[in-house]
């Protein structure tokens, strides 16, 4: 797996942390990053950049075609994606077809990501976004998702839900 292009699946809640799980745990390759391409993603855009990841723009409303085009070729060139199944507007915790399809495209694996905070704030917004406070215990696990289930078929979004569900305690 290390040696292999991956997809960084995160609920959209727990972004904060997923640059410290890249810096920490995966340095060989850049990180492309799925960030929507209105104002509020501009941002985050900017954010993504500074902390050396590399942002594609696009949603399901504006240019999301081309930029899951974008990932596909990005994976298929070696290097990693990360998404968000629920976002960029929810429902919270339910996985959208996004992932699944870029994933298919390119027989790729997904690393699951999962975060616990024993404390932290959590915003008024829809997916009550979750920002660790001073001092809290951060807990990551990861679980790595193969791109085949052994019995020959493709990871459903249900399975994929359950994994994130499983590895995310809320």
């Amino acid at each position: 797996m290390a040696d292999e292009p991956a997809a960084f699946v995160i609920w959209h809640n727990r972004l904060f942390i997923s640059s410290e799980y890249v810096r920490r745990y995966r340095t060989r390759r850049r990180l492309y990053v799925l960030v929507s391409a209105s104002k509020d993603g501009a941002w985050s855009a900017a954010f993504q950049r500074m902390i050396g990841l590399v942002p594609v723009r696009g949603s399901s409303n504006n240019h999301g075609r081309e930029a899951g085009k974008t990932l596909i070729e990005v994976l298929r060139a070696g290097h990693d994606i990360g998404l968000t199944p629920d976002g960029p507007r929810g429902p919270l915790y339910e996985v959208k077809p996004g992932v699944l399809i870029m994933t298919r495209r390119t027989h790729s694996p997904m690393v699951l990501l999962g975060v616990e905070f024993t404390r932290a704030w959590r915003l008024k917004s829809w997916d009550r976004f979750c920002i660790p406070l001073p001092f809290s215990r951060v807990i990551m696990r990861c679980t790595i998702l193969p791109s085949k289930n052994p019995d020959g078929t493709k990871p459903s979004a249900a399975e994929v839900g359950a994994a994130m569900r499983a590895i995310n305690p809320d």
